[in-house]
């Protein structure tokens, strides 16, 4: 694999890249479609992403963790060429099943949440998930194989393009409403898939025949992990749907800015996790590596993230209202106490996150899906309670006492397997900070 640092870094970069484009494009995207569209026009749009994303997590949580942990660790070509064509049938299969279900859930939805042009757009993500199929293929082979330069411009291509026709319209070249980004969204998804599969080309390797064990194995693996990626949505998604319920949309509107700023803490933290998983999985498939191995990765890793987010989350808790006024303008400067309290959350997701990365990379996705379960659950409670008691930052105060509970019940569950001590991770932060300026002091 050559030098390890060398990984890391280019990994890395290409990793947190792909993040910050998704990242750069979303934002940028919202801010003009906010602009462009009506407010009924933006809620629909809204309500067509929330539904076809929750299509999407589950079918990926089926595939992505099973095929990258099977694949990395095969034994020999034949075995690679057998796990690759059994979980090519299984991204079929999920596939043609995704494109169905949205296609017959269209009606029964736009009644439900009186949207009638659903009827028209979510068959038309049938299409875009079909495009899916070739792009989730190469870019979990890729990944498997250490290699993250397809992912990388296979997504830059589908969200950079996608970017560039709202821009179009933003600045009056074309009209776009919600109907036409859809067809819109099939093509960019097309051409990202093009490209992925171009750079992925020798990874995709596959066995003539089908072999049928070898597709059971991969979705009995990936089945808590859907689980788990369907618990994480309900985590991040029931303080906003309770403030609505409880209080008003206005409210859960004021919550989604802060949270929208917070989730700029889940660009290293995901980038990372993304790096982690083969290399874990890979150092659990050596009978020789002993568990505390895989806890030393978990310990790294976890320090890695933080020492680039402690800088950030202090900069944006010292100037709230100047980050709410650049994002979002003066009529959401309700937001700047919510916004200091959800930047403590990413103090908690490096460590919730690579505890799931390490679980599922180990064999032990059930493990994690009791957690992601957990978790949810208590954010219900808690989430209820505190925005009986304390309205709209109660919802803030409900998630953080989550976090804080689950970190404590996660931490004594890596310690138990893998030897991890929370001293050791805030050893290591001091240590990455001179390795970087180790790294980057000659070019000064």
């Amino acid at each position: 694999m050559g030098n390890p640092r060398s990984y890391w870094f280019r990994a890395g970069l290409l990793s947190f890249g792909e993040r910050f484009a998704q990242l750069l494009f979303g934002f940028g995207s919202l801010w003009m479609l906010l602009r462009m569209w009506s407010v009924r026009e933006f809620g629909y749009w809204v309500l067509f992403l929330s539904i076809t994303t929750l299509v999407e997590i589950a079918r990926v949580g089926l595939l992505q963790n099973a095929l990258v942990k099977f694949l990395s660790t095969a034994q020999d070509e034949s075995d690679y060429r057998r796990i690759n064509s059994a979980a090519l049938m299984l991204n079929i299969l999920l596939g043609i099943g995704a494109a169905l279900l949205v296609i017959l859930l269209a009606f029964p939805l736009s009644l439900i949440l009186e949207a009638e042009i659903l009827i028209k757009m979510l068959p038309i993500y049938g299409l875009t998930t079909i495009f899916f199929i070739p792009m989730h293929q190469a870019n979990f082979s890729q990944q498997a194989n250490l290699d993250f330069r397809g992912i990388f411009w296979g997504n830059f291509t589908n969200r950079g393009i996608f970017f560039l026709f709202i821009a179009f319209a933003f600045f009056g070249f074309m009209e776009v409403e919600p109907l036409d980004l859809a067809w819109i969204q099939v093509l960019t998804t097309a051409l990202g898939a093009i490209v992925s599969a171009i750079l992925a080309r020798p990874y995709l390797r596959f066995y003539r025949g089908i072999d049928w064990k070898w597709v059971a194995e991969l979705f009995h693996f990936g089945k808590y992990v859907c689980g788990t990626n369907l618990g994480t949505m309900l985590f991040k998604s029931i303080d906003k749907l309770m403030l609505a319920a409880l209080i008003s949309p206005a409210a859960a509107a004021v919550y989604e800015v802060a949270i929208r700023i917070t989730n700029l803490a889940e660009v290293p933290t995901f980038s990372m996790a993304a790096i982690v998983f083969p290399q874990s999985a890979k150092r659990h498939a050596d009978t020789e590596t002993p568990p505390s191995q895989v806890g030393e990765l978990y310990e790294k890793s976890v320090a890695g993230i933080l020492a680039f987010l402690i800088p950030s989350i202090i900069v944006i808790l010292l100037f709230p209202t100047l980050i709410i006024e650049i994002v979002a303008g003066d009529k959401y400067l309700e937001a700047v106490p919510l916004l200091q309290l959800t930047m403590l959350y990413g103090l908690f997701v490096p460590f919730a996150v690579q505890f799931g990365t390490i679980l599922d990379s180990t064999g032990h996705p059930r493990v994690n899906f009791v957690y992601t379960a957990l978790g949810a659950l208590l954010n219900v409670m808690f989430n209820y309670l505190f925005i009986s008691y304390f309205g709209i930052t109660g919802a803030a105060y409900g998630t953080l006492m989550t976090f804080f509970v689950m970190f404590v019940a996660m931490q004594m569950e890596l310690n138990r397997r893998f030897n991890v001590k929370l001293s050791q991770v805030l050893a290591r932060i001091p240590f990455v900070y001179r390795q970087l300026w180790q790294r980057f002091r000659p070019s000064l």
